[in-house]
Parts: C-alpha cells; structure tokens; sequence
C-alpha cells in the first residue's frame, strides 16, 4: 500500500471515531444536566445507536454494496450527519432533539462498515495492515475526549452548569463536514455486488443461522446478547454517574478506558494461546462484573481509585468478550457465511442486546432516584455486575472447551 493511501485512510479512521466519541460519550451527562431528562429518555437517546445498527445492513446491502461507491455514499452520510448533529446542537427540549438524534445514528451507524470496505478494498494482507489503520481511530476517540475536557473544559462543573457541554455537537459537526467532503478523495471503492439480486437472507446474514445449530455456538450467541445488558450501562451512565458525584473532566478520564483498549487489543494473542477461547471469554466477563463492583464502592475520595481502575478494565470487557468473540465467530463459519456470520452477530449484540440493555439501564437507574434528584449508584451498579456474573456462570457450565485457531497468534 502506497504511504500516501495509508496516511488517507488513518485520517479518515482518525475522523471517523472522533466524531463519536465527541458526542457520545458525555451524551448522558448534557441529556440530564441541560435538557432536564430522566432515565427513560436517556435510554430513548442511547437506543438510537442499535436501532442503526438494526437498519445499517439495509443501507449497506441494497445501495453501497449494488449501486455506489462507498467512499461517495461515506461523504454523503457525514454531510447528512452535520445538519442533524446542528440541528441536535440548537434542540432545546428532548422532544425536539430526539429525532435529530434517531436520524444522525441511522445516518452514522452504516459509517462503520464503509470505512472498513474502503480500507480492505486498498489492502493486500488485510491481517497485517489493518490494525495499523484501525488504530487511528482509537486516537481519534481519545483525543475527542482529552479535547472535550482539558482544552476546552466543557465538561467542568462550571462548564456543565453553563451548558457548554451542547458545543460538542458543534465541534461534531465540524469533523462531519471535514470528513463528508475528505471521503470524496479517498481511494475508488466501487460496489462489489453491482448487478446481482439481494434478498433480505443476504442482507441480515440470516445464512448464517445454520451455526445455532452448533451447541457451544448458540451458547456463545446467547450469551453474546446477555452481557450486551452490563455494557449497556457503562455507554449509557457512566459518564452521568462520574459528573454526578463530582468527577472533574470525566471525558477526559474515560480516554483511559480507550487506551487500555489498545494496550489489551495487544495482548488478546498471548492470552488465546496461553489460555484459550473460553478462558479468555470468562475472563473478559469477570472483567464487566469486577468493573461495576469497584464503581458502586468506589468514591471521589480516598477510593478514587476504584473509579479509575473500573474505566481502566475497559479494554478487558471489550476485548477479551467482543474481540474474542468475532475471533470465534470467524473460526466457526465456512468461508461462505463468514460475512453474514459476523453481520448475524453484530445485529444481535449492537442491536438487539444493546436495544434491551438501555432500556433496562434507563429502567434501573429511573428506580433509583432520590429526593434531592441523584441517584443511588451503588444500588444501580449492582445490577449490571450481579448480571454479569450470572452471564459468567452460565456460560461456564454449558459452554465446553474447544480449540479456537487466531491468525494473530
């Protein structure tokens, strides 16, 4: 790959996730703090995400991959993504920002798979390559948050209580814009599947349901929506919960969750060789209850630390879980479903598993709250850890050791 191709598309990786994580993350803190919302209409704005991801294949099987290139159909929904995310910028009550909001994550969700297509399309060993690429937007993320907090202090207790936290849709907005009129230079990413007929099986990856049939297989895929349920709760509150008991800067302290990601991303080969697909599954899951403990005891104070090290297992969670588990997917499906085997699996965790895992966030969290308007955390973070290591337990007993070849190893 020429080094000019390769610096495009580390710009776009790069563009691609610092806009949401420019928003994303400190959502559950405006939402409260600036529009007055309640748990339930948190969940509504979080749940925005699996609905695109629900409706992405749609977009990407009938138009990307039939009828455009995905670099122009890239640019065009980042350029759709900046009215919505302005219009989100200038909503003054949830009622208005909602469907601003539904619209951009159905505009944005199908974002993350053409980034993707237009980055294999330009390599030649995708295994070697693409982290190199990927990685990029990890920085992307972080940096959006280390902006948020550290540069311009939006997310202060002064900058929240003055609303600033609504410049992050401006500042998305911007990013949008620059990268809706970039991906018009990015390298020609022509429709694979231009003139073939498309049914709905195709789409969805409903080919892939053979693989249920598979005992260790359904385990994994019901276990796979399950812990969607805890991870819920980190997106949706966790950022609320830090604001809420005085944590100064939280975007900026949630980076680490990032750049333990990266750090873990690295040592996923060690642990499948040394400990194998199951093991490190169940480490990963112990991880989510281990991480919602330390939230629920921990404090601003002389437990601090608690709080930092519950962010820090991020890359733990997300990696040795979902990581491991496309890695298997992978491993499970013949080279004919390999595609729609991971599609199957991206719709029923980012879809489905997460639609529930907000509502029932936004449930849990409406049910603890106090007179004075806060919430009773330690109660709230109870929930999603009790349920993880159910999920753990479960998933121990019935799922039975099996051999998982990585390519990364």
């Amino acid at each position: 790959m020429k080094k000019s191709i390769k610096i495009q598309l580390s710009f776009m990786m790069f563009l691609e996730f610092f806009i949401w994580g420019g928003w994303f993350v400190t959502l559950g803190i405006y939402l409260p703090n600036t529009l007055r919302s309640d748990g339930g209409q948190i969940a509504m704005a979080y749940s925005t995400q699996p609905w695109g991801a629900i409706i992405a294949p749609f977009i990407i099987g009938l138009i990307a991959d039939r009828y455009f290139n995905a670099e122009k159909i890239l640019g065009v929904l980042h350029m759709i993504g900046a009215v919505l995310m302005y219009m989100m910028y200038q909503a003054t009550d949830f009622d208005t920002f909602y469907p601003y909001v539904l619209g951009y994550m159905i505009a944005y969700m199908p974002t993350l798979a053409l980034v993707n297509s237009v980055s294999f399309n330009q390599m030649k060993n995708p295994e070697k390559e693409f982290s190199f690429i990927r990685v990029w937007g990890t920085i992307g993320w972080i940096l959006a948050g280390l902006f948020i907090s550290f540069v311009f202090k939006w997310d202060s207790s002064q900058g929240i209580q003055d609303g600033l936290l609504k410049n992050t849709f401006m500042m998305t907005a911007a990013a949008s814009i620059v990268l809706g009129l970039f991906s018009f230079t990015l390298p020609n990413t022509p429709p694979k599947g231009k003139g073939e007929k498309v049914s709905l099986s195709d789409i969805l990856g409903l080919d892939a349901l053979k693989l249920l049939k598979d005992r260790n297989f359904l385990i994994f895929f019901i276990s796979s929506i399950l812990i969607c349920v805890p991870l819920a709760f980190y997106y949706q509150h966790a950022g609320q919960f830090l604001g809420e008991i005085g944590v100064e800067n939280p975007a900026g302290k949630m980076t680490l969750g990032q750049i333990s990601e990266v750090g873990f991303m690295l040592l996923l080969p060690f642990f499948f060789k040394k400990y194998g697909f199951k093991k490190t599954l169940l480490f990963g899951m112990f991880a989510w209850g281990a991480r919602y403990a330390l939230f629920a005891f921990g404090n601003t104070g002389d437990l601090f630390f608690m709080l930092v090290t519950g962010i820090a297992l991020h890359g733990i969670c997300y990696d040795f879980f979902f990581v491991s588990g496309q890695i298997y997917t992978d491993s499970k499906a013949g080279d004919k479903v390999k595609s729609a085997a991971q599609g199957l699996i991206t719709l029923a965790t980012y879809g489905i598993g997460m639609l529930v895992g907000f509502w029932v966030a936004g449930k849990i969290v409406d049910q603890n709250v106090l007179t004075d308007g806060t919430h009773s955390w330690q109660d709230v973070w109870m929930f999603p850890a009790l349920f993880a290591i159910a999920v753990l337990v479960i998933f121990a007993l019935l799922f039975k050791s099996e051999k998982v070849v990585y390519k990364g190893s």
